[in-house]
């Protein structure tokens, strides 16, 4: 029977809701106004509302009304079991439809109804209550404070639900979770994995069997159900899902496909790159193929875009080409990759040419660029790529890499100054939507490349004349100081450590290769201050041994060239750096007994050997260095004698089998021994009275021998 409750208002809308309002405000009793109430529902339920006749209602009302419908158990005679808690349902989508109430409280401390209501078996005549319940969350996904109550109340594994059963309204489902994951990824995936897993289940399994436009669709949707964490690898579901969806790239990017077909294709390849790196694609000949294939169409894509005279007007251009930078970059790595490689060695050398040809198109593109059109985030994708190549890659496109210098350092200081917020596109950089809010920093994808080009005398000329050192050594400064400031993500941390290793090998090609730059130009005067500072904080943190390495080194390396600077003459500061590169240097090695022989012998220290392959040649260097501030700084050898390491490497030297000393370490000991012998008595002295004649002997020290024995 036809529900009187539920049947439509008739006539003019609004007149009607005057009408219903005016009784409403006339009324006597509860009863009356409770009859109102029911008349001013139907009247929302026929339709469309303005936004002042909504307010109006909603001042009439408030929650009230709607929060008593919603709580009632008895229905009208001949009305549904639901039908209170539908017209309920229906006030609160009318007033949702206004976002500031749709970030009200009172609706939000409905998501649990409605998240029931979704799961809830679904008949007929509840459609229209399913259809109220998906404008709310629709209007709470737009507001910040709702998008977190949604998050944190259970409306993900509610909305996942509702889609995997096919109900309806599944549809707006699915779209309602894009939009959640679009904002809260990673919150997302960290509170209900299990049933995020199942959709791209379910979607992984329909994209693979699709023959038709669905499968390209299920390319737009899939890349917002692929979560840059570990449950893809981690899972055997998600394990299932990743191959389902490899085979199914396979099928189309096999095939003969138009522009619009492949689009897609390439940006859910590379969604699974940046999630997974190339973990997705199998090991054989297939998965070899596949990814010779997927680099190959990616690097065409680039030359052809970024080759044509407007390349980038079309709609959509940006985002595929960035899908396009992040499968080079895979390829980038995987030709290099040695272990395991996925790639046979004709293949790797048929893709490092055709990867050349896409880099030649990305030089062009760039140096076409107008000042302009520095802030978009498409020329930092496109700067940040060709550091991945200049990093690995250094004989190949010189001449072009070379005249294109001076914008890669006006384009990384403009960024540096500025602080140009974050709002690259996500194949840029490698975070979630949600993202960090810093600075784009073009210079850490360009160190390593910059590192190699100090090495050489035209590109080096060029970072000079251009200013890169005074850049670098202000970026310097400032990734310290984040590395030392308040406890941040450890891939921060990482990344910032990174960069300061770098940059320290740049500066100790500065100072190998232009000693006079490094003595005339204030900036390394007070680079030289800060190394001063930082090492004897960061010495005693054993977790960043190698940086640690590095500033001792560069500091040493410096000090040679800027020993007349008032800043190392005899400071505090500067007797406190010497102090903790004596400590450096002198607890790189120990000895343990060699299982063969059952003989003593020299072996790095158990707290450097984790990292030695990392820092070896930087020691090395070190005591090179050290051994050349000996005669520039009289107070220097008193501290070497202070920390006793005269006495340690005797001892060491005595204990040990000669055998298992190498030559690269004898020379070490001799470079820095000769030096404090010639410098000073007390040294001298000391060396003798440990025997230094004897093994300066036995081990072939033939200068410190000659110098021990001079008068």
């Amino acid at each position: 029977p036809t529900c009187p409750a539920m049947a439509a208002a008739s006539g003019d809308r609004n007149a009607t809701l005057k009408r219903c309002l005016d009784v409403l405000r006339d009324a006597k009793n509860d009863s009356e106004q409770f009859a109102a109430l029911l008349l001013v529902t139907k009247a929302v339920k026929a339709g469309e509302v303005d936004a002042k006749t909504r307010r109006r209602i909603f001042d009439a009302i408030g929650f009230t009304f709607p929060n008593r419908l919603l709580t009632s158990r008895q229905p009208p005679a001949g009305c549904p079991e639901h039908t209170f808690r539908a017209l309920g349902l229906t006030l609160l989508a009318c007033f949702c439809t206004d976002p500031e109430l749709a970030g009200h409280s009172q609706i939000l401390n409905k998501i649990p109804t409605f998240n029931d209501i979704l799961v809830s078996p679904c008949s007929p005549d509840s459609t229209s209550m399913i259809d109220d319940v998906y404008q709310c969350l629709s209007a709470i996904v737009a507001t910040a404070r709702g998008r977190r109550e949604l998050v944190t109340k259970g409306t993900v594994s509610a909305l996942c639900q509702a889609y995997l059963n096919g109900s309806y309204g599944s549809d707006r489902a699915l779209t309602l979770l894009l939009g959640l994951l679009a904002v809260a990824e990673a919150k997302c995936w960290q509170r209900d994995t299990p049933c995020l897993l199942a959709v791209l289940s379910k979607l992984s399994h329909d994209f693979l069997k699709a023959e038709d436009m669905t499968k390209f669709e299920l390319c737009e949707v899939l890349p917002h159900f692929i979560p840059l964490s570990p449950p893809l690898t981690q899972e055997s579901q998600g394990c299932e899902c990743l191959h389902r969806l490899y085979k199914g790239l396979a099928d189309i990017l096999g095939s003969k496909l138009s522009q619009s077909q492949r689009d897609p294709a390439l940006k859910l390849a590379a969604c699974l790159v940046q999630a997974c790196g190339s973990e997705w694609i199998p090991a054989g000949s297939a998965g070899s193929k596949f990814l010779a294939l997927l680099v190959n169409l990616a690097c065409v894509e680039v030359r052809l875009t970024l080759e044509e005279p407007d390349p980038l007007e079309a709609e959509g251009k940006k985002e595929v080409v960035t899908a396009c930078y992040v499968l080079i970059e895979m390829g980038i790595q995987e030709c290099l990759r040695e272990e395991k490689p996925l790639l046979e060695d004709v293949q790797k050398m048929q893709l490092m040419r055709i990867m050349e040809e896409a880099f030649g198109a990305v030089i062009f593109y760039l140096r076409q660029v107008i000042q302009e059109e520095l802030q978009d985030p498409f020329i930092f994708a496109s700067v940040r790529i060709l550091g991945a190549w200049m990093a690995e890659e250094t004989s190949s496109l010189k001449q072009e890499i070379c005249e294109l210098l001076p914008f890669l350092v006006h384009y990384a200081k403009k960024l540096f100054k500025e602080g140009s917020p974050a709002a690259s596109l996500p194949q840029a950089e490698l975070v979630s939507p949600e993202g960090s809010g810093l600075p784009q920093d073009a210079l850490r994808f360009l160190l390593p490349g910059f590192c190699h080009l100090t090495a050489e005398d035209r590109p080096r000329d060029i970072l000079i004349s251009e200013g890169a050192p005074a850049l670098l050594c202000e970026y310097f400064l400032r990734q310290w100081e984040v590395l030392t400031s308040e406890p941040t993500s450890l891939t921060l941390l990482t990344s910032t450590e990174m960069s300061l290793q770098t940059a320290c090998g740049i500066f100790l090609n500065l100072v190998v290769t232009a000693p006079d730059l490094v003595r005339q130009d204030k900036t390394f005067s007070s680079l030289m201050d800060m190394l001063l500072k930082s090492l004897p904080l960061l010495l005693p943190q054993k977790d960043h041994l190698v940086l640690a390495a590095n500033i001792a080194t560069l500091g040493l390396m410096m000090a040679r060239i800027l020993a007349s600077s008032a800043v190392l003459q005899g400071t505090p500061s500067a007797k406190e750096f010497f102090e903790a590169t004596i400590r450096f240097l002198s607890q790189a090695h120990t000895t343990q007994a060699d299982p063969d022989s059952g003989c003593l012998a020299v072996a790095v220290s158990p707290a450097y050997a984790g990292a030695w392959a990392d820092m070896g040649e930087l020691w090395f260097l070190g005591m090179q260095a050290l051994a050349s501030c000996v005669p520039l700084f009289p107070w220097l050898p008193q501290a070497i004698l202070q920390a006793r390491w005269l006495e340690s490497i005797s001892e060491l030297l005595t204990r040990v089998a000669p055998a298992s000393v190498d030559f690269e370490l004898i020379t070490a000991f001799q470079g820095v021994l000769v030096e404090l012998a010639r410098a000073s008595k007390p040294c001298r002295d000391t060396i003798l009275s440990h025997h230094g004649g004897e093994w300066a002997n036995l081990y072939g020290m033939a200068a410190l021998e000659q110098c021990l024995s001079e008068q």
